[in-house]
């Protein structure tokens, strides 16, 4: 009833709707403030990733003469003592994986672990990254000088490695 009465502030709203419908587009992207820092976060760490993983590879070739998973061959050093790329002793296996994730392994299950990559790699990178306890593999780690790698991986990662160490 109003706007038949009063042709003017018809006008003006017609006028108004279409000055605010002209400022936004349908189309318009939406810009995330926060998209560049998270890129940036996450490209550092995926360069944190692949050191860290260099120098597991090195030591799973130094350990046991290869790297990456096995074809269902199962990788045993000093006349079975020993399991794995990483030549874990399940006895290792089972402390460690209960100081880190609280659940007790029986030396099967600790075996198992042993030979599987990705988790036996997981669990070395715990013990070495977030423990700085490169001293389980003596030998090797003096043959890739893990300590040197280790100490320069927390100068160029200083926060990834704070990181790591809260998991």
């Amino acid at each position: 009833m109003l706007l038949r009465n009063c042709p003017a502030i018809a006008i003006a709203l017609a006028v108004l709707s279409l000055t605010l419908g002209g400022c936004v587009t349908r189309n318009q992207a939406v810009v995330d403030p926060n998209a560049a820092v998270r890129a940036a976060e996450a490209a550092r760490q995926r360069a944190y990733d692949e050191r860290t993983n260099e120098v597991m590879d090195q030591l799973a070739m130094c350990e046991s003469g290869g790297v990456g998973p096995t074809d269902d061959k199962k990788i045993y050093g000093a006349r079975g003592l020993y399991h794995g790329r990483f030549q874990f002793a399940p006895r290792t296996v089972m402390a460690y994986v209960q100081r880190r994730d609280g659940v007790g392994l029986n030396p099967k299950e600790a075996s198992e672990l042993a030979h599987d990559w990705e988790k036996s790699r997981e669990l070395a990178k715990y013990m070495i990254f977030d423990l700085n306890e490169p001293w389980h593999w003596p030998l090797c780690s003096r043959k890739i000088k893990m300590p040197a790698q280790i100490a320069a991986i927390r100068q160029a990662f200083p926060d990834e490695m704070v990181v790591a160490s809260r998991r």
